[in-house]
């Protein structure tokens, strides 16, 4: 094989490569910090592979995108949750006119 040429094989070990270096820094994270970066690495990196052979900054900024979108959505239904809490209980008013 002549330098400079770029093989299938060897375009796909340094892909392997990055997803299991990837996967050994998700595995230490602790839980909190990565609920939804798993899904948005994935989906980044394969985008971000896609579009111009920049899987690893695909797969950072899919991270972050899906650990804010968890986030929000974890926040959504904690608001859920205490309204239903908060009308259920009487008004401090209420009770002292009885």
């Amino acid at each position: 094989m002549a330098f400079g040429t770029r093989s299938s094989a060897s375009t796909g070990w340094k892909l392997a490569a990055a997803g299991m270096a990837l996967g050994g820094l998700l595995a230490f994270a602790p839980a909190a910090q990565a609920k939804g970066c798993i899904k948005g690495a994935a989906v980044g990196g394969v985008a971000g592979h896609v579009a111009g052979k920049h899987g690893v900054l695909g797969a950072a900024a899919g991270c972050a995108i899906g650990h804010h979108e968890a986030a929000k959505k974890e926040k959504a239904q904690q608001q859920q949750q205490a309204a239903p809490a908060a009308a259920a209980t009487p008004a401090a008013g209420a009770e002292a006119g009885k």
